[in-house]
């Protein structure tokens, strides 16, 4: 089961990198996707190697971005693909049929070539302008989004999109409203001092609608 809240780490060290995994872990994340961007593969490692077993003691689903020799050596559970990474259907080769392949998008058609290459689930992005990454496709806002979940009914494609970029809390029920499954997100969570609140005002607001 995919949970509806992903937490994108931050951090420019292997240290603070884990303190804030752990913090977000702590907090009631159960999905982090290690973004460590700029490091050598033997820091990479490292860090991997150290937030694996901390994924598991939490039961939280443990996502690589952008790195597939290290989503294979550490046996993650999946790898997350932006635009210009390695193809989705050649990450599907190298990884095999089990782990969990996520790809960013930024247009419906990004999302048709990511569904047709075997891709798992879908960050859809950005919602307004973040600072978090480098080279920006065109801002979505609320009513971006909202065209492409349609389009996606329309052509009866049906694969989990999760909202992505400068997300608040503010944000998230209008963006739930357009039909997406869940948000990802980095600094709010990394940068809020009281993180098991705010998770769990987050998550309040991504299940307000589930029927248990």
């Amino acid at each position: 089961m995919y949970s509806k809240l992903q937490y994108i780490s931050q951090g420019e060290t292997i240290e603070k990198q884990l303190y804030n995994i752990h913090q977000a872990l702590d907090g009631g994340c159960n999905w982090v996707q290690m973004r460590f961007k700029n490091q050598t593969q033997k820091d990479a490692f490292t860090l991997a190697e150290a937030v694996k077993p901390l994924c598991e003691k939490y039961t939280a689903n443990f996502i690589v971005n952008d790195n597939l020799q290290l989503t294979k050596e550490i046996d993650a559970d999946g790898i997350h693909l932006g635009l210009t990474d390695t193809k989705i259907d050649e990450a599907r080769i190298f990884l095999g049929p089990s782990k969990v392949i996520g790809g960013t998008a930024n247009t419906f058609e990004d999302i048709q070539n990511h569904v047709k290459n075997g891709c798992n689930y879908i960050g859809l992005g950005p919602f307004r302008f973040t600072t978090t990454k480098e080279k920006l496709s065109p801002i979505l806002g609320l009513s971006g989004y909202y065209d492409i979940l349609q389009k996606l009914k329309k052509n009866k494609i049906s694969i989990p999109v999760y909202a992505i970029g400068g997300i608040t809390l503010r944000d998230v029920s209008p963006l739930m409203e357009t039909g997406i499954f869940g948000i990802a997100v980095s600094g709010i969570i990394t940068e809020c001092d009281e993180k098991e609140k705010l998770i769990q005002q987050l998550k309040e607001k991504l299940y307000a609608n589930i029927i248990v």
